[in-house]
């Protein structure tokens, strides 16, 4: 009897030190993300982003006459950053408007024919119809003129170039990546918790790792929805004042004032 004792006992001491030495990994819902932030001292990785990007695409098929950009290097709203050969274009158009002209001619002599009653209203009818086909011919070719020439749609830099002088592109095909680095700001993904006190904006630093700077900034908006998964929430931020050293996809950390969580 004894010697079942002295185990019982060795038994219940060895799990009394096991859940001494290994607590609970666990902890309440709502205490995780301020817990995860107290971990960091408040500070919270994000990214440098341009509000303004695009991708431009080839809206007609063609060779490729003219890149007059370089990545890296800037342009001006309304420049022409691809020029594509027109020559076919122009012949269509060209040929649009000639058969508009034969078209109307028809229509309008048609109306004065009528008043002798010397064609049908059908025909009449049928003429115009066909003038009106033939300035829709018209507006399609003007598009296809106009899309020989792409311009810039606002004023930035050249990302990346997708191709080169001389070849031949086909529609929806990628041609240049912009961005414009006058509007950068910064992605943060938060703990939800920090909801309860994060305000439009609400003031941090944000220091930058390639320049080892830190930088003013606020918060400008605020993510629409929590990510029930992680419990995230997606946040904007703005520089203070845009600096010279900064380029989109830079990283850093944002530390936001002490006092907060």
């Amino acid at each position: 009897m004894r010697s079942h004792w002295l185990i019982n006992s060795m038994v219940a001491l060895t799990i009394f030190c096991a859940a001494v030495a290994f607590p609970q990994v666990g902890w309440p819902k709502d205490d995780r993300p301020v817990q995860l932030m107290r971990s960091v001292n408040g500070a919270l990785r994000g990214i440098v982003k341009a509000s303004t990007q695009a991708v431009l695409y080839s809206q007609i098929q063609g060779r490729i006459s003219q890149i007059p950009v370089k990545e890296g290097q800037r342009f001006e709203k309304g420049a022409t950053l691809v020029a594509i050969d027109c020559d076919k274009y122009r012949a269509e158009l060209a040929g649009a408007l000639a058969e508009h002209e034969a078209k109307d001619k028809t229509f309008q002599n048609n109306k004065e024919l009528t008043k002798l009653n010397a064609v049908s209203t059908l025909e009449l009818e049928i003429s115009e119809a066909e003038a009106k086909k033939a300035i829709a011919a018209i507006r399609l070719a003007e598009i296809n003129v106009r899309s020989c020439h792409i311009a810039a749609p606002f004023s930035g830099r050249v990302v990346a170039v997708m191709v080169n002088e001389h070849e031949n592109v086909f529609p929806n095909d990628k041609l240049l990546s912009l961005l414009d680095d006058t509007s950068l700001e910064i992605e943060l993904v938060l703990p939800s918790s920090t909801l309860a006190w994060l305000k439009r904006k609400s003031p941090f630093t944000f220091t930058i790792d390639e320049t080892h700077r830190e930088y003013p900034a606020k918060v400008k908006e605020i993510g629409a929805n929590v990510d029930p998964a992680s419990q995230t929430v997606k946040v904007v931020g703005s520089f203070g004042a845009l600096p010279a050293d900064v380029l989109a996809g830079m990283s850093g950390t944002a530390q936001f004032a002490s006092g907060q969580p």
